[in-house]
């Protein structure tokens, strides 16, 4: 199982492929919008799993920590996130 992380409008434009990639390949997919980390994509049956497994329930919320932004009150939020 891979995660790969994508823009927004490559997942629009590729959505078939990414669905695909998904089932067949069990890859996970970021999705990003404005440089930012907004979604998951990924199958059912890789959630399914993940909800059952709490070992995978703990790596999905270390990466998911990982990519979220973090903001502090008063902090000027810039746009030099990595893509």
């Amino acid at each position: 199982m891979k995660t790969k992380v994508i823009t927004s409008t490559k997942a629009q434009n590729n959505f078939g492929q990414i669905i695909d990639s998904v089932v067949q390949d069990r890859t996970r997919y970021v999705v990003k919008r404005r440089n930012v980390s907004q979604a998951i994509i990924m199958s059912l049956a890789d959630f399914s799993q993940l909800l059952e497994n709490s070992s995978d329930r703990q790596k999905m919320s270390d990466m998911i920590g990982e990519l979220s932004p973090v903001y502090s009150l008063g902090e000027t939020i810039g746009s030099s996130v990595e893509e």
